[in-house]
């Protein structure tokens, strides 16, 4: 016997590792040795005293249980959110279902994001001839343009991509969205309506910075894209 293991140290070639998998392996280790355990101590995680093993692991229950709490805390309210939403995505569908004519559904797709979806600024352009029957409404909220019109140029990434963005835009971009309003947007979603956009463009203004932001989710304002396109091209 090495005087190293007559002191009860381990042997040098075992290391950290090869002591955890062992413990790991033979569970039972302190239950046979419950006089170790006892006399075994750890620094406090947030003193400098120490504490014994079992208060140690106590603690660490305690803290996963925080953490565990937390977490779910935040699914909860990230469920409620959803919940919310959904409420708000059926309203908007019943709305377009009971609209009388396209002049009206038009009325109501502007009145529901106003009052459901606080989005005071919004605005509708619809291209590829999609725009008749909308005559008369006040151009603040709803354009009609060719699908060739210069205006539309630079959109043409979203229209490729298919899917909602969120965040920022060239000042040109905001301008031509919202024109004498174009100052108050902090941050917007632009929304392509149909496939690459063939429909036209919804366009979300907000004067919060965050309100609209690159890492958001999006898969609400694309079922929504989907209900106009579908109203629009059907009705």
């Amino acid at each position: 016997m090495t005087t190293r293991e007559a002191r009860g140290l381990p042997p040098e070639t075992m290391d950290e590792e090869a002591i955890a998998r062992y413990l790991q392996l033979n569970p039972d280790f302190f239950e046979r040795h419950q006089a170790i355990l006892g006399r075994m101590r750890l620094p406090h995680a947030r003193s400098a005293s120490t504490i014994s093993l079992v208060e140690r692991q106590v603690e660490v229950l305690r803290e996963r249980h925080t953490e565990l709490e937390g977490k779910l805390a935040e699914f909860v309210k990230v469920a409620r959110a959803n919940d919310a939403l959904s409420e708000k995505i059926q309203r908007f569908t019943r709305r377009l279902l009971r609209a009388t004519s396209r002049q009206n559904m038009a009325e109501e797709i502007e009145a529901s994001l106003r009052e459901d979806f606080d989005a005071f600024h919004s605005t509708l352009i619809l291209t590829n001839g999609h725009g008749r029957g909308f005559e008369g409404l006040p151009e603040r909220f709803l354009r009609a343009l060719p699908a060739d019109d210069a205006s539309l140029k630079s959109f043409e990434g979203l229209f490729t991509s298919g899917k909602p963005r969120c965040g920022q835009v060239r000042d040109t971009q905001r301008q031509f969205l919202f024109g004498n309003d174009a100052g108050e947007i902090g941050s917007l979603a632009l929304v392509p309506l149909g496939e690459h956009g063939a429909v036209g463009l919804l366009a979300l203004g907000s004067h919060d910075r965050e309100r609209f932001h690159p890492g958001m989710s999006t898969e609400f304002l694309a079922r929504m894209g989907e209900l106009i396109a579908d109203a629009v091209v059907y009705r």
